[in-house]
């Protein structure tokens, strides 16, 4: 079991919105996934790895193959308070799910 959170890294976030914006894909995703699976991923460790994203439209792509895959997942969107524009995308989460399913998503990314 695993979490895979893809981060934009061309929207230049510092590493305190970088963090929250990861926050708020893991839990965000985490509530949509059932609780047998939640309960799962919990009591294996919370398996997760953030992944570096490209752009708003590679992150929409993701999203459409982790739903095709059958994974909870959640688009970001920054609330624009402090370093982005509203509405701006800024993270993906792919699971909690099987490791595998997640990987056919987001294997072929880089650690960011």
């Amino acid at each position: 079991m695993k979490q895979a959170i893809v981060a934009r890294a061309d929207v230049g976030m510092g590493q305190g919105k970088l963090a929250a914006q990861v926050a708020h894909a893991s839990l965000s995703a985490y509530e949509d996934t059932p609780d047998r699976t939640r309960r799962e991923w919990k009591g294996g460790g919370q398996k997760k790895v953030v992944l570096q994203g490209e752009s708003e439209q590679q992150l929409f792509e993701l999203a459409d193959r982790a739903e095709r895959e059958g994974l909870p997942n959640a688009v970001v969107r920054d609330a624009g308070h402090t370093q982005l524009d509203p509405g701006t995308v800024t993270a993906l989460a792919v699971g909690p799910g099987d490791e595998d399913a997640v990987d056919r998503v987001t294997g072929e990314l880089s650690l960011f």
